[in-house]
């Protein structure tokens, strides 16, 4: 059994880690930065108010866990790289008790058959750049700490969504994970299944990884 917080614990992709790690016996502190979002949690998760991106938050909830798991969003502010850099500021300083950070990431990160991010194509969703611009600078901030075990797992590009819990996928780099007839995508269900997978057993240290159906 791991004791894992999950910061953004109540949204579409954070709700089923939550449940996911749940269901695996796990200890999970579920943390939401809103009350009233709190009050909506898994019983049987320690539902707690937290921020990702404050100091204080993260230094308290850090202190007794073995994995921290950063699915925020939702918000204008540039929430991802700034829930980073908290976290590679506060993780050094507790030592070699610190747990390691599963950091969810977007698929615009990824690449393309030529190199290209995905997010600096012409045909990236206008209404996704920001936060995947964002997510790219989390990603630059990971890359270059020091004394922090970090993974970050991208979801597709697109074709992310509720769906059957399969408990199958497969594993990717740099570029999306591309199925038989060419499609990309996976369920919430299927994505928190590989999430819940990387914490208990890290095969992808200090780098980002994506996963897909």
């Amino acid at each position: 059994m791991a004791r894992i917080v999950i910061f953004g614990a109540g949204g579409q992709i954070g709700r089923r880690i939550t449940d996911e790690a749940i269901r695996r016996g796990h200890e999970v502190t579920a943390v939401e930065v809103d009350a009233a979002r709190v009050k909506k949690l898994p019983r049987k998760a320690n539902a707690v108010e937290g921020d990702a991106t404050s100091r204080d938050s993260v230094q308290r909830l850090a202190q007794e866990a073995d994995a921290i798991v950063v699915a925020v969003g939702g918000v204008d502010r540039p929430v991802h790289a700034n829930a980073a850099r908290t976290l590679v500021d506060v993780l050094p300083r507790i030592g070699d008790q610190a747990p390691a950070v599963l950091h969810v990431s977007s698929g615009g990160t990824l690449e393309d058959d030529n190199g290209q991010r995905l997010v600096d194509s012409p045909d990236f969703p206008a209404a996704e750049r920001k936060d995947a611009l964002d997510q790219v600078d989390a990603l630059d901030v990971y890359r270059g700490a020091r004394n922090v075990r970090w993974a970050a797992i991208a979801p597709p590009p697109r074709n992310l969504g509720q769906g059957q819990r399969r408990g199958a996928y497969r594993t990717g780099n740099d570029r999306p994970v591309v199925d038989a007839q060419g499609e990309i995508g996976i369920s919430y269900e299927d994505f928190a299944i590989a999430a819940v997978d990387e914490v208990e057993k890290p095969r992808n240290r200090n780098r980002r990884f994506t996963v897909g159906n």
